[in-house]
């Protein structure tokens, strides 16, 4: 698929078919994407856990989402939990904060490797929704997700029901200044 075209295809799914399935190997192909992300001085502090069985999959969604996007992402073959290691990405050595963005970068970071995961999703086949609103904590006790991370979102991942209408974009006049 074209970059131009996977691009345009992608969407926020909100509907998934029922009955399909995905395997851990898909998965890695996915989360190889996300690792080929530029990270704060090649730090790579993006981590992945994946439900994939029926009763994570259901946990996950009725223990650890609110009921609009448990909704949102029913029928969706595997929930990955995205998170960073803290005090890595945009920190020296010493520990200190490199600038004032400090843990920011950490989550700058996990953002440019989750794009690369959904839009490898999308070019696999597979759609995807990331979904902000959850219970870290929840997650945290259930996948054994250490104290250094920091749990950032959930995403989907499914087989679309139907076509969805792409929402309308800015266009780069709308948001760019040049000096």
């Amino acid at each position: 698929m074209e970059f131009a075209q996977l691009l345009e295809s992608r969407r926020s799914i909100r509907n998934y078919k029922s009955g399909m399935r995905i395997s851990q190997d898909q998965i890695k192909v996915m989360i190889d994407a996300a690792i080929q992300a530029p990270t704060w001085k090649n730090s790579q502090t993006g981590r992945y856990y994946v439900a994939m069985s029926e009763d994570k999959i259901n946990f996950v969604r009725n223990q650890c989402l609110p009921e609009f996007n448990a909704n949102s992402c029913a029928n969706a073959v595997a929930l990955i939990i995205t998170t960073y290691e803290t005090k890595r990405s945009g920190f020296e050595r010493d520990g200190s904060a490199t600038n004032e963005l400090g843990d920011k970068w950490g989550v700058y970071d996990l953002g440019l490797q989750n794009e690369n995961l959904v839009l490898k999703a999308r070019e696999t086949g597979y759609d995807s929704l990331i979904m902000g609103i959850r219970d870290a904590d929840k997650l945290k006790e259930a996948f054994d997700i250490p104290d250094s991370q920091e749990v950032v979102a959930v995403i989907a991942i499914g087989v679309r029901e139907n076509d969805v209408e792409k929402p309308k974009r800015k266009t780069p006049e709308d948001i760019t200044r040049f000096f």
